[in-house]
């Protein structure tokens, strides 16, 4: 064998480069299911499924086209893990080479590269060209900045790939971002004329797929009754033009608003699909650019859209591969408790963590201000060791793929980093949450309390945060002004905050 071309659950690139030099004759693909996976964290039962179903249904489809293909079920072998697939493979080969798409996970790469180093053979490692930048084009940009923001990334690529630009150069509508018109919480009525989510056939090669798991992993978090995210490029492309047309016109004005019994709303629920590869994402940034020329979509919503895309997920994956591995270090705030059971049960009195805990574990999605500003809220404002919270959005969630979740957990969200994804914690008390949904309306406690039986605990536990780490933020820039406003309090007013927040945190230790 000249070369043995790995495929892991999360390449399924028709596209790959592993497919330009590829020889029937001399060279064969690998992939292979093994139940590290699954258990490195403690994986939902629906991200478990998505990836097996959408491994196999590629698989099915290299079969077709007479690919050389050596794939290893999940109940057909005995390793644990993907170096020991891969070592059982290697002792029967011995290929001269092993070509590898650079892996989205750092500790994947490291099991591949100590396994091929281990057996003496050669490892190739190749860009991924599915994305949009690499990860030496970011490192150089970072290079020669003393301070790095997504939206000057942004800017970058939307020059790049001439998205969204007059004349090549300057931004439709005179501004790059549209942020400020997304902000929008529902009317009082609630949200109008939501589409329903994709709904697809579930054929036989994912109802195998969903009985594996159901019998293989039974006590893990989530239901698995069925499987409705995309496994197939078909799929997802149904996904997509299903988003474009229906839930695309109302995705700018209502991306950060929350609903009870909503858990889907106006978003595209196209993260797992551009994160196996099912989707190209400059197609699918070009299919939502088409549509505002097309006068079918206002730019605000088109351009929000985009820049999840193009600017956030390239920033990620650009901030992962620059730090890695010291991003599983950092605790700036020095946050040490554990995370609470009711984030695996979704047991709780606080009805937005219900809500959206709720239907993460029915789902296994959240929207991303759901994942922010209520379950990452939390967490940061209850005092969660950054890990914890990292291994728990890596393991419930179908589209958490470790380059994309780390930094947006352990950076965006809380902060670990001190600084170095988000210019400032994303803390609020829970009056923002009031602002930006009907949860409150259906909760026994009172956002504009922090003190009494009634007292929210977002509140109790905001004002906590900032009177723990007062001398850290009384100076900063977007951060001073709440702390101005802790420093109204009396000194009664702050040692009660304290107690309640001590109390609670009794209350909810593990």
């Amino acid at each position: 064998m000249r070369k043995l071309c790995l495929i892991l659950g999360d390449q399924l690139d028709r596209a790959s480069p592993l497919f330009k030099d590829f020889d029937p004759q001399l060279d064969c693909l690998w992939m292979a299911e093994v139940a590290q996976e699954a258990t490195h964290v403690w994986s939902h039962k629906q991200r478990i499924a998505l990836f097996l179903a959408a491994m196999r249904h590629f698989a099915a489809e290299l079969t077709v086209k007479q690919y050389p293909l050596h794939y290893q079920q999940l109940d057909q072998h005995h390793a644990t893990s993907l170096g020991e697939a891969l070592a059982l493979t290697l002792q029967t080969t011995s290929p001269a080479e092993v070509w590898l798409v650079r892996p989205g996970d750092y500790r994947v790469l490291l099991e591949i590269v100590a396994t091929c180093k281990h057996y003496n053979t050669p490892l190739k490692l190749l860009s991924d060209t599915h994305f949009l930048s690499t990860p030496g084009e970011f490192r150089r940009w970072a290079g020669e900045r003393k301070q790095l923001r997504m939206e000057y990334w942004y800017r970058e690529l939307r020059k790049r790939y001439n998205i969204l630009l007059e004349d090549g150069k300057q931004p439709i509508g005179g501004n790059w971002n549209y942020d400020s018109d997304n902000r929008k919480s529902f009317p009082k009525s609630g949200p109008t004329a939501v589409p329903a989510p994709p709904n697809f056939a579930t054929d036989t090669i994912t109802q195998a797929v969903i009985r594996l798991v159901n019998a293989r992993f039974p006590d893990h978090p989530g239901t698995l009754d069925s499987l409705q995210w995309p496994v197939t490029p078909a799929q997802a492309q149904q996904a997509l033009t299903r988003f474009l047309d229906q839930a695309l016109p109302q995705f700018g004005d209502f991306q950060d608003a929350m609903w009870q019994n909503q858990p889907f709303l106006n978003h595209s629920l196209l993260a797992s699909s551009l994160n196996l590869k099912l989707l190209n994402p400059l197609d699918v940034i070009r299919q939502a650019e088409a549509r505002y020329w097309q006068h079918t979509v206002p730019l605000a919503a088109v351009e929000g859209f985009i820049r999840q895309i193009l600017g956030w997920r390239e920033y990620v994956r650009g901030l992962y591969w620059l730090h890695m591995p010291d991003w599983y270090e950092w605790n700036a705030l020095d946050a040490q408790r554990n995370l609470p059971a009711f984030y695996w049960t979704g047991d709780t009195e606080m009805n937005c963590l219900r809500e959206s805990i709720g239907q993460t574990l029915q789902h296994g999605y959240a929207h991303h201000i759901q994942r922010l500003m209520v379950t990452g809220l939390f967490a940061q404002l209850y005092g969660v060791k950054p890990i914890k919270v990292h291994e728990w959005y890596l393991a419930v969630y179908v589209d958490a793929v470790e380059w994309v979740e780390l930094p947006n957990t352990l950076g965006m969200s809380q902060y670990a980093d001190g600084g170095r994804m988000a210019s400032k914690p994303y803390i609020a008390s829970g009056k923002y949450i009031q602002k930006m949904s009907n949860y409150c309306q259906h909760c026994r406690f009172n956002p504009a309390k922090s003190v009494g039986q009634d007292a929210c605990p977002f509140t109790t536990l905001f004002w906590d945060f900032l009177d723990r780490h007062e001398a850290r933020f009384a100076a900063h820039p977007r951060m001073g002004f709440m702390v101005s406003n802790l420093r109204k309090l009396s000194a009664t007013e702050r040692d009660a905050i304290r107690a309640q927040a001590h109390h609670f945190r009794q209350q909810h230790s593990t």
